[in-house]
């Protein structure tokens, strides 16, 4: 049940063509710049697509069939918007990608993003207080009673969190072509203060004395699901972290690579040699 049976109400369906849209989009861009003889690393489409597919999973798979009736399934199902699938988007570049690629969408795209909102969005002040908000509003408040009335409402539920994980995860990889490129200061800021947070918010709904929605949820699935909700978040804050460093070191590998070359250019001058000549790189996407 949890993996096959798919859903086929009009929000599903709806959610489903607008993925479909986005990996067609993704895809044909890569397929363009191959035309052009420029290389779009399998590292980024690999991401991006399994990206689609968990958002695909979460809002249509066999797991939605539960989020009505299971408030552990439900958190599960959040979780996979809101901290797996937007940061294997957003190893995916799509923003890079669209600045590489001719066509009317992409130079919307980058209008778009390069907007003065969307960098006031991008801040880090900003997208911590979206993300943080959207799960302590929800899960602290009627408004998961609300969603388990309407159907509508649910759906935008899950617009909602899949953004703010776009957002906040964004923010944290750093690879993007973002209006308001966060250093790694802010960035492992951003990570260790969502970790009392998430903690937090996870133990005082496994603490609950009654159900979140005593209609469709018992007190111990509710408890259970707020367990799952710190241990889980805990989990991608620790990944979070790990792909900070990789990054950091990545960066500082850079630098070096940098400071010789241009140590090595300057004792040239002053040996009287020419300078050595610095290749540039294969037209390969950044």
């Amino acid at each position: 049940m949890l993996l096959f049976n798919w859903q086929t109400a009009w929000a599903s369906v709806l959610a489903m063509a607008v993925q479909l849209f986005v990996l067609v989009w993704y895809l044909g861009a890569v397929r363009r710049l191959a035309a052009g003889a420029r290389r779009w690393s399998p590292l980024k489409v690999v991401p991006f697509v399994v990206g689609i597919l968990v958002v695909a999973y979460a809002v249509e798979g066999g797991i939605a069939y539960y989020q009505r009736s299971n408030f552990t399934a439900h958190v599960v199902q959040l979780l996979l918007l809101v901290d797996v699938a937007p940061p294997l988007l957003a190893i995916g570049t799509p923003l890079r990608l669209a600045l590489q690629s001719p066509g009317r969408a992409n130079a919307f795209l980058v209008k778009l993003v390069r907007s003065r909102r969307a960098r006031a969005a991008d801040h880090p002040i900003v997208v911590f207080v979206a993300a943080m908000g959207t799960m302590y509003a929800y899960f602290l408040t009627p408004l998961y009673a609300l969603s388990e009335r309407h159907p509508l409402f649910l759906a935008y539920v899950h617009l909602q969190f899949l953004v703010v994980g776009c957002l906040l995860w964004w923010t944290i990889v750093g690879r993007d072509a973002t209006p308001r490129a966060a250093g790694f200061g802010a960035r492992f800021v951003l990570v260790f203060v969502s970790v009392p947070f998430d903690a937090l918010l996870g133990l005082l709904v496994a603490n609950v004395t009654k159900p979140l929605y005593p209609v469709a949820n018992t007190l111990a699935d509710t408890q259970a699901g707020g367990e799952v909700l710190w241990g889980l978040a805990e989990v991608f804050i620790v990944a979070a972290l790990a792909l900070l460093f990789v990054e950091w070191a990545r960066e500082e590998e850079r630098k070096a690579v940098r400071a010789d070359r241009q140590l090595d250019a300057a004792l040239a001058v002053a040996r009287g040699a020419p300078a050595p000549v610095q290749r540039s790189g294969n037209g390969t996407g950044a």
